[in-house]
């Protein structure tokens, strides 16, 4: 993969956590906000380069790929550009899911009490929103910055998001709050 081509460059996964414990300890929970932006911002470079990606190997455009080739051809995307595995899937039939036993952002020395792969969540929000050719949210349930064996991503739209955020502020777990937002 031709970094300088894609509009990306590489950074360490050393690098990538010391400025988000940097944040953390300057801003507080502001730090979440910078890094989805910022994750945000590089999701059409990120696109881009996935698209490249797939016509150098032969590949139809992303949105036209089937789930299964999809997962395929992303997950081998994403561990070439250093970020790690990728399974797609869904839950309730509600939103899709995205899960990781070794995204690249993630920290499981951190000992975090909260998910804190905001930048994939942005980043995430946006590539995964020019496939779907409409706006969607994302949020981290799992993390293994935080001891879980995975990081998982929820996908769904701005409202179902939203209810799935209010059911877990309830006191639900996250899979019961999609269940009861479907």
């Amino acid at each position: 993969m031709d970094l300088t081509e894609s509009g990306m460059m590489a950074i360490t996964r050393d690098a990538l956590a010391a400025l988000r414990n940097a944040l953390l300890r300057d801003t507080g929970e502001a730090a979440a906000g910078y890094l989805q932006e910022a994750g945000y911002a590089g999701g059409a470079a990120l696109f881009g380069a996935f698209h490249g990606w797939l016509s150098a190997r032969g590949a139809p455009d992303p949105e036209s790929l089937s789930v299964g080739n999809f997962q395929t051809y992303a997950t081998q995307f994403f561990r070439e550009a250093g970020w790690g595995s990728l399974a797609v899937g869904d839950l309730h039939d509600t939103v899709a899911t995205l899960d990781s036993e070794d995204w690249g952002e993630a920290s499981p020395e951190a000992g975090l009490d909260h998910p804190y792969c905001h930048l994939s969540s942005g980043m995430f929000a946006d590539f995964f929103g020019r496939i779907a050719g409409a706006p969607l949210a994302v949020m981290e349930v799992e993390c293994r910055s935080t001891g879980a064996q995975r990081c998982r991503f929820l996908l769904g739209s701005t409202e179902v998001l939203q209810q799935v955020y209010e059911g877990m502020a309830a006191g639900s777990d996250y899979e019961s709050a999609v269940y009861a937002a479907g």
